[in-house]
């Protein structure tokens, strides 16, 4: 029997009211994620840049980092030991990761010379923080998380209908298919700026979206139930699951919330145990010991920032870089011998695709040439949705929507609603609105006229 193709593919008007609709919603957040990724994508120069002068200081004589622990405990009343970063360079100033009595996390910059402080911020107003959280979450917590990965799950909506659009249908030549025909005038050119810009950036947006799923709430968690109803799918995981204070990054448990929730934007997992962030300072014997962890860490050559946090009896030793697949953690005893070393290449396998995931989407993989790529990438979304709400305001009537109009002739096609019931499987969030959306659909077409 054979099956008309017809019944297999949605038609156009179909596609086209799929991809308008979805464009209008997300679109703006596109624009929003290019902006705020562009900028994010350069963290690490900006980084060296707000703090070249405490990468400059006189070169360090007789370095003490339990001195600096102390006088950087001494700025923060009440404040717990969190962290030692190893600094980069002799020229370096130290910096201290302490937790103040309400459970934020400030940085201390102490002069390793005089030990006394040069500078104090709070983790979360760090531009590394604050753009992370902008980026990802919009600044609401975990409410901002649930709204981006509702973004994400109907821009690959976006993304499959628009190729479907985009795709050739007896035309000649690539002129509007591979490169924008500039030449031309009014809508034409702005309809291939749209249509070929987009196409060339699917891939990457794809691979954007997808690589930062696993951080989202919704999304995030649902990976992290998986992994412990069938099975270690991953080893330890060390990305952030939606809303996570930086004290519970710094300390290592950057998976699920900590048990003080921020003040805006919160929202608890029914049923899911919340890590407790453990800032007990180091007594003793074990502070004692951080000269000399320190040494053994300066050692080990570890891609920086280097970490260096209690960890029980023991120190932990980690490199926090950017590029995943570079990071090694390391077990290290109060008198300096490594007991434990885990590398990348021991972690499990969804753990190394995301880490290759993460590392390539914050341009970190491959150096320069990932951040131009991306920064290309970025620049091609922006200018995409651009000419998309040129073409809109264009083609719109005034007072209208301009939505494309539904025909009682619309399919949907076989392959179109496996394909919508696949994504909807895929990616919960958008199962949900589309269920939403059938209910409603056939709501009002019942208190319609017969």
């Amino acid at each position: 029997m054979t099956i008309h193709s017809a019944t297999l593919w949605p038609d156009r008007r179909t596609l086209w009211r799929w991809h308008f609709f979805a464009g209008l919603f997300c679109l703006p957040f596109v624009a929003f994620l290019s902006l705020t990724g562009s900028v994010y994508l350069f963290k690490p120069q900006i980084d060296d840049w707000i703090d070249w002068r405490y990468d400059h200081l006189p070169t360090v004589q007789s370095p003490s980092p339990k001195r600096d622990v102390q006088a950087a405990l001494s700025a923060v009343p009440q404040g717990t030991f969190l962290a030692y970063e190893l600094p980069r360079t002799s020229q370096s100033a130290a910096r201290i990761l302490v937790s103040r009595s309400d459970g934020e996390a400030v940085r201390v910059y102490v002069d390793r010379n005089t030990h006394t402080i040069l500078k104090t911020v709070l983790e979360e107003s760090r531009f590394e923080r604050l753009f992370f959280r902008l980026h990802g979450q919009l600044l609401l917590g975990n409410v901002g998380s649930v709204i981006m990965e509702m973004v994400a799950s109907w821009t690959i909506v976006l993304i499959v209908t628009g190729v479907l659009l985009w795709w050739p249908r007896q035309q000649r030549g690539l002129a509007g298919i591979v490169y924008p025909r500039l030449g031309t005038k009014g809508r034409t050119r702005w309809r291939d700026l749209h249509a070929v810009t987009g196409v060339w950036t699917s891939v990457f947006l794809v691979l954007f979206l997808v690589s930062g799923l696993p951080w989202s709430f919704v999304w995030g968690h649902a990976l992290q139930s998986v992994e412990n109803t069938f099975g270690r799918l991953t080893s330890v995981k060390d990305w952030e699951i939606g809303a996570v204070p930086a004290a519970a990054v710094i300390a290592g448990h950057a998976v699920g919330q900590s048990q003080k929730q921020p003040a805006t934007g919160s929202m608890d997992m029914p049923g899911m145990d919340m890590p407790t962030i453990s800032t007990s300072f180091p007594e003793g014997d074990l502070l004692n010991s951080l000269n000399t962890v320190v040494q053994t860490a300066s050692t080990l050559s570890l891609p920086a920032p280097v970490i260096i946090t209690p960890s029980g009896s023991l120190w932990a030793v980690r490199s926090d870089t950017q590029n995943r697949p570079l990071r090694e953690s390391v077990t290290v005893t109060p008198d300096g011998h490594v007991v434990k070393q885990e590398t990348f290449a021991e972690k499990g396998i969804i753990d190394r695709i995301i880490g290759y995931g993460v590392a390539a989407h914050e341009g970190q993989l491959f150096g320069k040439m990932n951040q131009a790529i991306n920064f290309l990438v970025a620049v091609g979304l922006l200018m995409m949705s651009c000419a998309a709400t040129v073409l809109w305001l264009k083609r719109k009537p005034v007072g209208s929507l301009g939505a494309p109009p539904t025909l009682p002739s619309q399919k949907y096609g076989m392959v179109g609603m496996m394909t919508l019931v696949i994504l909807g499987l895929l990616l919960p969030e958008l199962g949900a609105a589309v269920l939403v959306l059938v209910l409603a659909n056939r709501m009002f077409a019942r208190l319609g006229p017969t």
